[in-house]
This record gives structure tokens, C-alpha cells and sequence, in this order.
């Protein structure tokens, strides 16, 4: 009897894999790092085929070593998004996948949206306003920059959506997704809204919908060639990577929030209420009956892995990045009087401004590179509390905050985070991924497992409490990282012609 239950996520910097038993032993992992593509200013992309669909089989058939396609119940797949992926009328890809919100191409298209449909319109509509993170305007740039793409385009998908088509032949789009393609959907129906999707002239050229636990399709004749799975396996809707993410670490009640420390940071609170604001994103849940507030930053453990690589070449790998922690550790709080913004492409949440840059200030011939690498950290944490404040400006309710992703591996930075917001942050002990919560959405898709079986699988958390001596020296410096910005906007938004 088939037992083992498999996950894969696709992510900005790697695909990911496990197997696991029913009860959330880990049998099996493999992951594959690669990158992404900026072909030009704004641009940040990712080929469909040789990442997406190629690495999810290398991963699973990795995975599969020495066992049977027979012995896996289920699978679910998650991966980054939401993305744009136009396909020909042979599912082939007209063109590489364009990412989430750290895209930014489709500026000028939000502001022609907004003339044409309204802010509050859309608003009232999408419970959310049009930024980079807005999957509509950049269905409008293909249209107008790629006119013969957007003729060949028999339909329109997103990463997790796409490689689950190659293994079930079916395109199904999680509800979570679907609600970034704003404003095409309806997030009071939970439905594609029949007169945006005309609007946008992509009548028929949309996945149908679904929850992330239902079924999607199981795995066909030619994709069990492909992977090594058997034909008829179950596959789930699956999620991006984030909400997956929080699956992983059994964030699914109400009042429960997520912190994913990745090379974007996220936060997801399960909801069963919708508390809409202007600043953040009002999305539906993994599941029939929960909504979530999400929120998302561009670039914060990116922005480690630009420093090693440019600041600090002397370091590599894993060991550098724990060098240039424990050394940062040893900074006080404040950096030594340096105060950084992690705007490095543009920001999504709270303050949704495409053109936002990267800065530091205070600089002197004092400073080492260790004040840099802490105030790197410290920027991202005030990042963090920006959005927390957004949330409780809005009414949201937070019970528990579970923090994950790699930034949380040491310890430090969530540290610095905590003192600077004053929440305590709670951090499974063993932590994997986007695709352990895949690997429970195919539990739940397989019927092998229950909802309430994730809190065997997360285990034991371990706390991190804020240091109240920090945060004094904190608070003050969160007013000036908020004026910081305002106060360098307009030469911000210049520096982007030059």
C-alpha cells in the first residue's frame, strides 16, 4: 500500500523536495539552487521549462531513488508566485515566467488601470489596490509590449499551476493565487469575475479554481514516464510557496501569522474575517471558509546574499553567511549609528512603491563592514515592524507568530527583529520548507492524514523574546527609518531615470 507522501516547492533561489511518512518522518530530501533572469531594468524572470518543469522531475525522481513510483500516495507542488506563464495551444511557454512582485515592469500599466477602473473601485472590488504584486497589469504589459505573445496565449498560468498541468494534464489555480490576478477575481464569489475577464480580453484563457487541499488531477500516463510516479496518483491544487510555507509550520487557525525569513519576507495571518486596507493584501486561505492577510517585502535575504557576494568576497557558501551573523552579532543595537533601507527592488508592503531604493545613511570612516552587515539586518527589521503596524492599524488580530524560512537558521536575526518590534516569535525546531507543507497537502489530498495532524508534524517551538534595553535604542531609530524614506523619496524615484 502506497504510504509516502511527496512535497515540491519551487522558490526565487532553489527547487525543493521531501518525501515523508504520514506521521511527518522525513524520508527523503533533495533541493536544486538556481536564479533568476533581470533582462532589464524591472525585470525579474524565470524559465518555465528548464526550472520549473525540468528540476520538479530531477527533484523527483531524485527523491524516488531505490523506491517505487508506487509507494507515494499523494503530491503537491507549491512554488513562487503569483507569476505570469503564457502558454501556445500546446501548453508549450511563449515566453520565460514573469515573477511576483519584485517585477516591476507594469508601473505605467497600474496607473493607466487606475484611470480607466478607479482606485476605489478596484478596491471596493479586489479588497485590494493594483501594485507590483498585481497579476492584471502585467496581463495588460504583454498585451501592449508582446502583442504576438498575447495572440499565440491560449492561457495564462502561474508556476505552482503550470508544473501541476504537466503532471495531472488538468490547469487549476489555487484560490490564493488566483486572488493576486486583481482585478479579474472575485474574492466575495470566489470566482473569476466574467466582467473583468472580458475587460482584459482573456475570456476562456484562465484556469478553473479550487482550494489548495482538493484534488487537481493525478498523475498521467505521460508524466509517470516523465517523474517515475504512477499513473492515478493523486495530486493536490497545491499553493505558492509561502502560504505552503505556513502550512509547513502549522500556521492554519485563525489569529495564527507567519514570518517567512526568505530571499523576500512574508507574512501570512489565517483569518476568518477579511480585514481589507490600502496597504496590504486581503487574500483567500488555503482552505474553503478562511481568508488571509498577507503582506510582502522585495528584498531582505537577498540582500545578504548581495553583500557576501559583493562586500564580502572573501567569504563563501553556508560558512559565510555564519561568519558575517556571528560578527554582527557582536555590533551593538543601532550599527554603530547607521540606518538602511531595504529597498533594493523597489517595495511592495506597506508601502507599495515600485521605485523605492536601497540606501544607508550615517556613514563614516568609523564604520566597518560588520556595521553594514548589522544595519542590513536591523533595516529588514524595521521593514518588519512597518508592515506588523499595518496589520494592527487594520484590526487584524494576531494570536501567535510563527517565524520560518533560512534567516531563521541563526538565531540573530530574528533576535534583532524581536527587540526592534517587541513581539515574541516563535521557531519550530526543525523546520523544511514550502515542500513539507506540500507533503501535507498531499497527505490531506491522499486521505492519509487530518488537519489536525499538523501539530505532530511542527513538533516543539522554541521562543525568542525581545530585549527591552534594545528596543528603547529601537524605537526612535523606527521613527527615523520611516522619515528616512518620505525624506528620500523624490530623489529615489529621480535616480530610476537615470
Amino acid at each position: 500500500m502506497s504510504k509516502l507522501l511527496m512535497g515540491i516547492d519551487i522558490g526565487t533561489g532553489s527547487t525543493k523536495g521531501v518525501l515523508t511518512s504520514p506521521d511527518g518522518v522525513i524520508v527523503a530530501q533533495h533541493v536544486i539552487e538556481h536564479g533568476v533572469s533581470m533582462p532589464a531594468h524591472g525585470f525579474v524572470e524565470q524559465d518555465a521549462e528548464r526550472i520549473w518543469w525540468n528540476e520538479t522531475v530531477t527533484v523527483i525522481r531524485t527523491l524516488l531513488a531505490g523506491r517505487s513510483g508506487a509507494d507515494v500516495a499523494g503530491v503537491a507542488v507549491s512554488a513562487i508566485g503569483p507569476c505570469l506563464l503564457p502558454l501556445d495551444a500546446q501548453d508549450n511557454p511563449l515566453r520565460p515566467g514573469i515573477l511576483y512582485g519584485v517585477d516591476t515592469r507594469a508601473t505605467w500599466e497600474i496607473e493607466q488601470l487606475n484611470a480607466e477602473l478607479g482606485v476605489d473601485q478596484i478596491f471596493q472590488h479586489s479588497r485590494m489596490v493594483l501594485t507590483s504584486q498585481a497579476v492584471g497589469p502585467k496581463l495588460r504589459w504583454i498585451q501592449y509590449h508582446e502583442p504576438e505573445v498575447w495572440a499565440k496565449a491560449r492561457l495564462f498560468t502561474t508556476a505552482s499551476s503550470f508544473v501541476t498541468s504537466r503532471l495531472t494534464g488538468q490547469h487549476v489555480r489555487d484560490h490564493h493565487t488566483a486572488s493576486h490576478y486583481m482585478p479579474l477575481y472575485d474574492p466575495a464569489t470566489h470566482t473569476w469575475n466574467a466582467n473583468y475577464v472580458e475587460y482584459f480580453g482573456v475570456s476562456g484563457r484562465l484556469p478553473q479554481l479550487a482550494w489548495s487541499d482538493e484534488l487537481a488531477g493525478v498523475i498521467t500516463e505521460q508524466a509517470a514516464t516523465q517523474t517515475g510516479l504512477r499513473a492515478g496518483t493523486p495530486v493536490a491544487v497545491g499553493a505558492v510557496d509561502a502560504l505552503s510555507e505556513a502550512i509547513s509550520v502549522g500556521v492554519m487557525q485563525p489569529g495564527d501569522l507567519m514570518i517567512m525569513y526568505g530571499s523576500t519576507t512574508f507574512f501570512i495571518l489565517v483569518q476568518n474575517v477579511a480585514t481589507p486596507n490600502l496597504c496590504t493584501w486581503s487574500v483567500a486561505g488555503a482552505f474553503e471558509g478562511q481568508t488571509n492577510l498577507a503582506a510582502g517585502m522585495s528584498t531582505t535575504g537577498s540582500i545578504t546574499k548581495w553583500f557576501r557576494d559583493h562586500l564580502a568576497p572573501d567569504l563563501s557558501g553556508d560558512q559565510g553567511y555564519a561568519a558575517l551573523f556571528q560578527k554582527a552579532a557582536h555590533i551593538p543595537a543601532g550599527a554603530n549609528g547607521l540606518l538602511f533601507l531595504p529597498y533594493f527592488s523597489g517595495e511592495r508592503t506597506p508601502i507599495n512603491d515600485p521605485h523605492a531604493k536601497g540606501a544607508i545613511l550615517g556613514l563614516s570612516l568609523n564604520n566597518t563592514r560588520d556595521d553594514l552587515f548589522r544595519a542590513v539586518l536591523e533595516g529588514v527589521g524595521f521593514g518588519i515592524r512597518h508592515n506588523l503596524d499595518a496589520f494592527d492599524n487594520q484590526g487584524a488580530k494576531i494570536n501567535r507568530i510563527i517565524a520560518v524560512g533560512g534567516g531563521t537558521r541563526n538565531r540573530i536575526w530574528p533576535q534583532i527583529v524581536s527587540d526592534i518590534t517587541g513581539i515574541v516569535q516563535y521557531i519550530p525546531k526543525i523546520t523544511v520548507g514550502a515542500c513539507y507543507g506540500d507533503a501535507f497537502l498531499a497527505g490531506l489530498v491522499s486521505g492519509l492524514v487530518q488537519r489536525s495532524d499538523i501539530t505532530k508534524w511542527v513538533g516543539s517551538l522554541e521562543s525568542v523574546e525581545p530585549n527591552i534595553t534594545n528596543k528603547a535604542i529601537y524605537d526612535p531609530l523606527y521613527i527615523d527609518y520611516q522619515d528616512l524614506y518620505e525624506s528620500t523619496k523624490k530623489i529615489a524615484h529621480n535616480l530610476n531615470k537615470v
